[in-house]
C-alpha cells in the first residue's frame, strides 16, 4: 500500500541474502564481485531539459509568460519525453488544435528517432492563450533538451498543500449535487450538507546533475488553474507562478515541470469571492513553496530505471437521451412557475433592506405603529403584510431564475455531447494511457479531467509507494467523474460535460492497476 511520507530513491543492482551456513565462501565472493561489476557497467540515467515561451502576445495584455517545457530521459535503449504545456488542453478545446499531438510526435520520430508511444504531453489546464505555432515551439523544446543530455541522480518525495484549493461539488440535503461555478448561482446555504474531498499530495521527482546542481523538478498536483489575475490578462495561472518560485530558488537553469493531476472537481480556494481581486499569484506562491519544501527533503541517488508503457483502452460512451428529456421538462416547469410581481429591482432592494433592518417596525418608527394600535387602525401592518407577500414572490422568481441558469447551462453541455456521439456513429471512445517509471517515481495518465476520488483510488490500490496520476494527458475527452457522480447527470458541470457511461470508471481503474503492476 502507498504511504504519504517522503521517500528516497535508491538502486541496488542485485539483492543477496548472505547465509554462510548454506553457501560456500567462494560463491559469496563471486556473487558480490558480479554485483560490483554490474554496478560499474550500468549506464547512468541521462536527462536533458528545456523550455520555450509559447505566449500569444497578439491576444491582448500579458501578465506572465506561458511555456512549453520538455524533459528528455534516456536509459540504455529506452527514451521517455515528458512535456508540460501551459494550456487548457491537448486538443479539442482551447487554443491547441487536435493535430498538435500527432504532429509533434511525427516530428520527434523523424528528427530524433523518439517513438511516439514514449511521449507524454500534459496540459496544466490554465486558460491562457498560447501562440499559434505552439507545435513548432514544442518540437524546439524537445530538440533543445535532447541536445543537453547529462548523467543525473534522481529522488522522489511527497509534499503537502491544503490552502490553495477546495472541492467544488456541493452535496445538498436533498441528495442532489451541484458545483461552484461562475456560470450560475449557488443554492441557499441552508440547502448544503457537505462538500467533496481534496488531494493535498504533491508528487515530486527531483533530478540532479552529478555535481549536485538541480537540473529539473517534476511535480504533480490536483488543482484547477482558473483563478486568473486582476484585469484578466494572459497568464499561466497558479501553476505558472508555482513553477517560477521553484526555479527561482534552486540551481541556476533548473526547470520545473508541472503535471496536472485529478483536478476535475477542484476549484481555487474561495472561488466565488467578490470582496477581493482574483489573483492566482498568492496561490501559486504557496504551491511553489510547499513543493520546494518537499524537493529539499529528497536525497538524489544513482538510479537508471526507466520504463514507459503505452496502451489504448476502449471506454463506453454515455447516452444522455433520457436525461436531456428530463431536464427539458424541468426547464419548462421552472419557466412556467415564474409569476409577475408588483416589484422590480428598484423597489425590491430598498424593501429588503428595510424588512431585514427592523422586522417588527419596518415601514416607520415604532411610535407610529403604537399610535395606530392605540386608535385601532392597522394601516402600517396591512402595508407590511402586502410588502412581505411581494417580497416573497419576487424572491421566489429569483431562486427559480438561479435554478434555471444551472439547468440551461448543463442542458447545453448534454445536448452538445449527445449530438457528438450521434454524429460519430459510435458508442465507445478509445483513449491513450501511459505508465511511466523513473526510479521510484511512478506515474499513470488519462486524457480527461479526472475527479479527485479517481486519483485517490488509483494511488491507494497501487503496488508502488510513490504513485501519481496525471489527467489532461495525450489528448482531451472532457470530464471523467466517478460512476456515483454520474448518477447526478445534469446537476453539475463534471456530470454534464462528460461523454462517458458510468461503467467507464471500473474499466479504467482496472486497466490503470494492470499498467502499474507492469512498471
Amino acid at each position: 500500500m502507498r504511504t504519504n511520507t517522503s521517500s528516497h530513491s535508491s538502486l541496488a543492482p542485485q539483492s543477496f541474502s548472505l547465509r554462510p551456513a548454506s553457501l560456500p565462501l567462494f560463491l559469496l565472493v563471486a556473487a558480490f564481485t558480479l554485483a560490483l561489476i554490474n554496478s560499474a557497467d550500468a549506464e547512468p540515467l541521462l536527462a536533458g531539459v528545456a523550455k520555450v515561451d509559447i505566449t500569444n502576445r497578439d491576444a491582448g495584455p500579458v501578465n506572465d509568460p506561458l511555456f512549453v517545457k520538455a524533459l528528455v530521459l534516456k536509459s540504455g535503449s529506452t527514451t521517455a519525453v515528458l512535456i508540460s504545456v501551459d494550456a487548457v488542453a491537448i486538443g479539442e478545446i482551447g487554443h491547441i488544435n487536435n493535430d498538435y499531438l500527432p504532429n509533434v510526435r511525427l516530428a520527434l520520430v523523424k528528427e530524433l528517432g523518439i517513438p511516439a508511444a514514449s511521449v507524454l504531453i500534459n496540459a496544466s489546464h490554465c486558460h491562457g492563450v498560447v501562440h499559434k505555432d505552439v507545435a513548432e515551439r514544442t518540437i524546439q523544446a524537445v530538440k533543445a533538451a535532447a541536445k543537453e543530455l547529462v548523467p543525473v541522480k534522481i529522488g522522489v518525495g511527497v509534499g503537502h498543500e491544503d490552502r490553495v484549493m477546495e472541492n467544488r461539488r456541493l452535496i445538498l440535503k436533498s441528495g442532489k449535487e451541484l458545483d461552484v461555478r461562475h456560470a450560475y448561482s449557488l443554492p441557499a446555504d441552508d440547502e448544503v450538507a457537505a462538500v467533496g474531498p481534496v488531494d493535498t499530495e504533491i508528487g515530486v521527482l527531483r533530478l540532479d546533475r552529478e555535481d549536485g546542481r538541480t537540473l529539473a523538478v517534476v511535480y504533480n498536483f490536483a488543482c484547477h488553474p482558473i483563478q486568473g489575475v486582476p484585469g484578466g490578462a494572459n497568464t499561466a495561472d497558479m501553476t505558472g507562478f508555482a513553477s517560477q518560485v521553484i526555479e527561482d530558488n534552486l540551481s541556476d537553469g533548473t526547470i520545473a515541470l508541472f503535471l496536472q493531476g485529478c483536478g476535475g472537481d477542484i476549484n481555487p480556494i474561495f472561488y466565488k469571492d467578490v470582496d477581493h481581486p482574483r489573483s492566482a499569484e498568492p496561490l501559486g506562491n504557496m504551491l511553489g513553496l510547499s513543493t520546494l519544501k518537499a524537493v529539499r527533503g529528497i536525497q538524489c541517488e544513482t538510479d537508471d530505471r526507466l520504463t514507459v508503457i503505452n496502451e489504448m483502452l476502449t471506454l463506453p460512451r454515455g447516452d444522455r437521451t433520457e436525461r436531456i428529456a428530463q431536464l427539458e421538462s424541468q426547464q419548462r416547469k421552472l419557466m412556467l412557475s415564474m409569476r409577475g410581481t408588483s416589484l422590480n429591482l428598484k423597489t425590491f432592494l430598498p424593501l429588503v433592506m428595510k424588512y431585514n433592518l427592523s422586522e417588527e417596525f419596518p415601514s416607520y418608527y415604532s411610535h407610529g405603529y403604537l399610535h395606530d394600535d392605540l386608535i385601532g387602525r392597522k394601516d402600517l401592518r396591512h402595508l407590511d403584510a402586502e410588502n412581505r407577500r411581494n417580497l416573497a414572490a419576487y424572491m421566489k422568481n429569483i431562486h427559480t431564475m438561479e435554478e434555471l441558469t444551472r439547468v440551461n447551462t448543463n442542458l447545453a453541455l448534454l445536448r452538445k455531447h449527445q449530438a457528438s456521439m450521434v454524429a460519430s456513429g459510435k458508442r465507445t471512445i478509445d483513449v491513450e494511457l501511459v505508465g511511466l517509471r523513473v526510479g521510484d517515481f511512478v506515474l499513470t495518465s488519462f486524457p480527461g479531467e479526472l475527479t479527485v476520488r479517481i486519483g485517490q483510488n488509483i494511488k491507494k490500490n497501487s503496488p508502488h509507494d510513490q504513485t501519481f496520476v496525471a489527467g489532461y494527458t495525450n489528448g482531451y475527452i472532457y470530464y471523467a467523474p466517478t460512476s456515483e457522480q454520474l448518477l447526478n447527470v445534469g446537476g453539475a458541470q463534471e456530470d454534464s460535460d462528460c461523454i462517458l457511461a458510468p461503467e467507464w470508471q471500473e474499466i479504467y481503474e482496472s486497466k490503470a492497476a494492470e499498467i502499474l503492476k507492469k512498471l
